[in-house]
C-alpha cells in the first residue's frame, strides 16, 4: 500500500504543467498602430503573449481617427491565483490557455478648419517662446 501511495506521488510531481497566456487587440476598423505599456507591437488585430497579469495601458492610432488611450485589466482567473498558481503552473498535467480579447472603437477625427489650425499654432509659437 505504502509503495502504491509513494507511486501516485511520483506520478503527480511527474506530470507538468502549462499556462499559456494571451491576450488580442482588435479595432473597429482594423489597422490602427497597437502600443502596449507605451511600445509598438503591431497593427491591429495583433496578439501578445504576457507573463504578469494586472493592468496595462492600450494606445491605439490610426490616420483620420481620434488617439484612443485605455488602461485593461487582465485578472488573474482561479487557478491563477496563489497558492494555486504554483500548482497549475507546475503540476496541471495538462496545458492551460488564458486568452483574452478586448476590442474597441474608434472614432473619425472631426476635420479641422483653417481657424483651428492657426489658433492650435498660434498656441504652440507661443507657449514655445514663453514657456507652458
Amino acid at each position: 500500500m505504502r509503495n502504491l501511495f509513494l507511486l501516485l506521488i511520483a506520478a503527480t510531481f511527474c506530470q507538468t504543467g502549462c499556462v499559456h497566456r494571451r491576450v488580442t487587440i482588435n479595432s473597429l476598423p482594423q489597422g490602427a498602430l497597437v502600443k502596449l505599456d507605451g511600445k509598438d507591437i503591431g497593427y491591429t488585430p495583433t496578439s501578445f503573449d504576457f507573463t504578469w497579469y494586472g493592468k496595462r495601458e492600450i494606445r491605439l492610432l490610426k490616420d483620420g481617427y481620434n488617439t484612443r488611450t485605455e488602461m485593461i485589466s487582465v485578472d488573474a482567473p482561479w487557478y491563477q491565483r496563489f497558492p494555486l498558481d504554483f500548482l497549475s503552473d507546475n503540476f496541471a498535467g495538462q496545458y492551460l490557455s488564458d486568452h483574452r480579447q478586448f476590442r474597441f472603437e474608434l472614432q473619425p477625427r472631426s476635420a479641422e478648419t483653417p481657424t483651428d489650425v492657426k489658433d492650435r499654432a498660434n498656441a504652440l509659437r507661443s507657449e514655445a517662446l514663453h514657456g507652458p
